[in-house]
C-alpha cells in the first residue's frame, strides 16, 4: 500500500468522530489527504476524536447520517473522490434494547451514503464498512467465506446484512454501467487504544484495570477473531486505493486475523492481564459472570483467502502485539500524550506494509 496515492485527494469518512473513524482520520490526515468527516457528535467521554485534536486538522461536519439533506449538501461541497462509510451503531447488546433506533441508522444510513454517491460525479471510490456477523451463524469451526448466507440474527447484525444487500441492490441498479467501484468490507472484531465504549471487552478490561477492580467477563468462551483497529483500517485504504483506477477489484472482502488470532474472549483477558500486570507493575485479575444476557454468537472466524489472494493483503501485528499496543497507548494516555502515541503507533505499523 502507498498512502501517497492520498495525498491531496479528497476523502469524505461517515461515522469520523467514532473509534475507528478517529484512528482512520488519523491516518489519512498524516497521509496529506483532504478529510471531511460526517457523524454525530464523538458517542463517548472522553473520545479518541477529542484527545487527538482531529477537528483542527480536517472539515468536521457534525450531522445525522440519516438526514439525506444534509449529506447530500455535504456531497456536493466537498466533491469528495472516496467515501469510506462507517457510520453506525455498532453495539449488539444496545441494538436489542433499541432495535428501531439501530434499523432506521444502519440501513437508512446506508441508503442516503449511496443516494449521495448516485447523485455525486466526483466519486470513484467507496467503502461500505459491515462486520463480520452479517452471516448466517450456523457455530462451526471454519472461518465463513464472503459467498455464505447474509443473514444476521440479533437487531445489528441483521441490519448490517441489509446494509450488504442495499449496496448489492444500489450497485447493480445504478452503478453497473459507470466508473464508481463500490466494496462491502466485513471487519473482526477490533481492539486497539482509544477505544472507551460500553459493552466492548479490551474497554471494560482498561476501565476496570485503572480502577483495580476485577475484570468481569460476560461470555469468557466465545471464540472472535479479534484484530488491532490499523488492520482493517489499512485493508479498506488499500481497497479504496486499488479499485479506485480498477472497478473490477470491487466486492465484497471479509478482513480478520490469522487462525492462531481467533481466540475465546477467556484468552483474550488471560492475555490482556499476563501484559498489564508486566508493563504496569500491578496485578489484576478476571472473573466469569455469565449474565444469560440477549443471543450473541459463541463461535465465528472469517475465511480471508480473497482479500488475501486478490490484493495480496495479510495481517500484521498478532494478538499478542495488538495487546502491547493498546496497554501502552493507555499509559501514554494517563501521561497526556495520546496523540503522539497514535502518530507513533501508525508509522510503527505502516513500516511493517
Amino acid at each position: 500500500m502507498d498512502l501517497s496515492f492520498y495525498k491531496n485527494k479528497a476523502v469524505l469518512v461517515t461515522g469520523h468522530t467514532g473509534f475507528k473513524g478517529s484512528w482512520l482520520c488519523k491516518i489519512l490526515i498524516n497521509a496529506g489527504a483532504d478529510v471531511t468527516g460526517y457523524a454525530l457528535e464523538p458517542p463517548t467521554k472522553p473520545s479518541l476524536y477529542k484527545i487527538c485534536g482531529l477537528s483542527q486538522s480536517m472539515k468536521s461536519v457534525i450531522g445525522d447520517i440519516r438526514d439525506l439533506k444534509k449529506l447530500n449538501g455535504v456531497f456536493e461541497q466537498t466533491r469528495p473522490e472516496i467515501v469510506i462509510h462507517m457510520a453506525a451503531q455498532p453495539i449488539v447488546r444496545y441494538s436489542y434494547k433499541n432495535p428501531v433506533y439501530t434499523f432506521d441508522v444502519n440501513i437508512m444510513g446506508t441508503v442516503n451514503v449511496l443516494e449521495c454517491v448516485k447523485n455525486s460525479d466526483s466519486v470513484k471510490s467507496v467503502i461500505n464498512v459491515t462486520t463480520d456477523k452479517v452471516y448466517l451463524n450456523k457455530e462451526w469451526e471454519w472461518g465463513y467465506r464472503e459467498n455464505e448466507e447474509i443473514k444476521g440474527q440479533d437487531p445489528y447484525s441483521n441490519s448490517k446484512s441489509c446494509s450488504e444487500l442495499i449496496t448489492y441492490s444500489y450497485n447493480t441498479s445504478f452503478f453497473e454501467n459507470r466508473d464508481i467501484a463500490i466494496s462491502t468490507v466485513r471487519a473482526g472484531n477490533v481492539i486497539g487504544g482509544g477505544d472507551f465504549a460500553e459493552d466492548r471487552i479490551i474497554p471494560d478490561c482498561i476501565r476496570a484495570a485503572n480502577e483495580g477492580k476485577d475484570i468481569l467477563v460476560r461470555n469468557p468462551h466465545s471464540i472472535r477473531p479479534y484484530q488491532h483497529v490499523l488492520e482493517p483500517l489499512a485493508a479498506y485504504l488499500l481497497l479504496a486505493e486499488k479499485q479506485y483506477d480498477k472497478k473490477t477489484l470491487a466486492g465484497n472482502y471479509n478482513i480478520g486475523p490469522d487462525e492462531a488470532d481467533c481466540r475465546t474472549t477467556g484468552d483474550l483477558v488471560n492475555l490482556f492481564c499476563r501484559q498489564w500486570n508486566g508493563m504496569m507493575d500491578k496485578h489484576i485479575s478476571w472473573r466469569n459472570i455469565s449474565d444469560e444476557g440477549p443471543h450473541e454468537a459463541a463461535f465465528l472466524k472469517l475465511d480471508c483467502s480473497k482479500i488475501k489472494r486478490v490484493l495480496n493483503w495479510k495481517p500484521h501485528w498478532n494478538i499478542e502485539k495488538a495487546i502491547y499496543e493498546i496497554i501502552d497507548w493507555n499509559r501514554e494516555n494517563a501521561a497526556g500524550n495520546a496523540g503522539e502515541c497514535t502518530d507513533r503507533q501508525i508509522r510503527k505499523f505502516m513500516e511493517h506494509l
